[in-house]
Parts: structure tokens; sequence; C-alpha cells
């Protein structure tokens, strides 16, 4: 039987101390694609029709960062530091380079990652995320939702989904598809991991009082696809321009009628994109 999302062991590797947890699938011989989760997220919150799709022509690594979900440790709270444990745990799998795939604060993580550590990453994707020191409007309720231990069906279309009715039927659709592994399942991050990583959030977008406050992105010099919806509640869709304007080789899609989990909501289009994206 062949491996996939819903199918794939939990496999783990100590580094300094700290026991990750990370599944690993898909072509070998490939450049891996590094997965990087939002807020509060472990391995079971991507997309499986994503994370197979991308695994019929590259390996697919997802990872829990040090304190979340199935790793062990004290979760960091600043998006240098969870750079910094990626590195190490990519050195420790003995894999010489990676795409990187970032969402939300996983975004922070893979810019970081590709800035502190740029021998061993080779394409990046950046999913409804901003540059340090960017714009940092959130709508309020956001802030009253995203930290709820056990969100509903409906905070999650609020958060991450379009307001039209068909937005919400991809909503509906992508939810149904993230719970579909039911053995082996991360267990929920504590709230030691929401605390910590909304420290993250709020260290990293304080705006720069710089005359150029994204001038340091020059220095990724890798292919970046950025990607978003047109209206982010979480992370302001203008954030996605900022990195664009200032990431040399990149390109930005913003995707109609959606908001931060844009490629959830067009998961067909947004595989077609990317894949388009790694393979050129």
């Amino acid at each position: 039987m062949s491996v996939s999302h819903v199918t794939v062991p939990t496999q783990y590797i100590e580094v300094d101390a700290v026991r990750y947890a990370y599944r690993r699938w898909g072509k070998s011989g490939t450049t891996p694609l590094l997965h990087i989760i939002h807020y509060r997220g472990g391995m079971d919150h991507w997309d499986p029709l994503l994370t197979d799709g991308f695994a019929e022509s590259r390996e697919v690594i997802l990872l829990d960062g040090r304190g979340v979900a199935g790793s062990s440790g004290t979760p960091r709270n600043t998006a240098q530091d969870m750079a910094d444990d990626i590195a190490s745990v990519i050195r420790a799998l003995g894999i010489p380079k990676v795409d990187l795939i970032g969402f939300s604060i996983g975004g922070f993580q893979a810019q970081e990652v590709t800035l502190r550590h740029p021998e061993l990453v080779r394409k990046v994707i950046l999913l409804g995320t901003g540059p340090r020191g960017g714009d940092p409007w959130i709508d309020p309720k956001m802030a009253e939702i995203a930290p709820n231990p056990t969100p509903t069906v409906d905070d999650f279309l609020f958060l991450f989904f379009g307001r039209s009715e068909k937005a919400k039927q991809a909503g509906r659709a992508f939810w149904e598809r993230r719970h579909r592994r039911t053995v082996d399942q991360d267990p929920p991050s504590s709230p030691e991991v929401a605390k910590a990583q909304w420290e993250v959030y709020q260290n990293y977008m304080v705006p720069s009082t710089e005359e150029k406050p994204y001038a340091y992105l020059n220095a990724i010099k890798q292919p970046t696809l950025i990607l978003n919806g047109i209206e982010d509640i979480m992370i302001a869709s203008i954030n996605s321009f900022y990195l664009g304007q200032n990431i040399p080789n990149s390109q930005v899609i913003l995707y109609e009628d959606a908001g931060h989990g844009a490629h959830f909501q067009y998961p067909e289009r947004f595989l077609k994109h990317a894949l388009q994206f790694l393979d050129e």
C-alpha cells in the first residue's frame, strides 16, 4: 500500500536534547519540500490534497517545532530561534538542501531560515505572511478567535477563507480533508505554545522606523513565490507586496475572494502554481 498524508508514520529525531516529531514521504532522490505551519499548528493542520499532490513528484517533510504538538522541549518565542531549530533538524536528517513552504508565522520562520542559513535553501514559498517589521493591522475579531484552544469550523471559515458562500463551501471541504487522518495523530499544542507563538507574531510585526525597513530582504537570493488572498485579516495582504518588492527573485500572486488560507481555498490552483514554480 502506498504511503500518504493519512498513513505515513510519525518519526522522531533528537537534536540538542529535543525530540522532534516529523513525517516524511514522497518521491525519493528529489529536493525535499519542508512544510512550516501556522500559529499553534502541527503536522495534521496541512491539507492532504496539497501534501499528497506535492509528494507525487518530490519528497515531502512535515515537522513539529520545538515544544509544538508532538515535539518535546520549551516552545520558542522568536522566529529567529525557531529558524535555527529548523536548520538544526535539516542538518541532523542529513539533507544538503531543501525547498521551504512557510504559512503565516511559518512564513516568518521560512524567511529567517533563508536569511540565517542560506546554504540549506533552494527555493521558498511564502503563504499568508509578511516581512519583519511589516504592517501589523489585524481584524479585531481575529485576536479574540485565534487563541481559542478548540477552534470550530466556523472559526476557521472566518480566519482563513473568503466571505462568499462559494468560499465557505471550499473552507468546509478543507476542514473535512484536514481531519481524514484518524490514527497516529499529533497531540494538540499546549497553552504555552499559544503564548510563545503570539509573542513571535507581536515581535515580528513591530513596524520598523528605518527609512528602508525591508531592505534586509534583498539578501534573500533564492527564487521565492509569495501567495495570499486578496483580503487577509490575520496578516494584512499588503505585506505580500512588501515581500515581493524587496526579495529580488520573487513573484506575488493574490487569489480572489480569499483570505489567510488562500492555498486551502483553491488547492488545485495553488498546487499547479507551486509545482510550476518549483520545477522551473
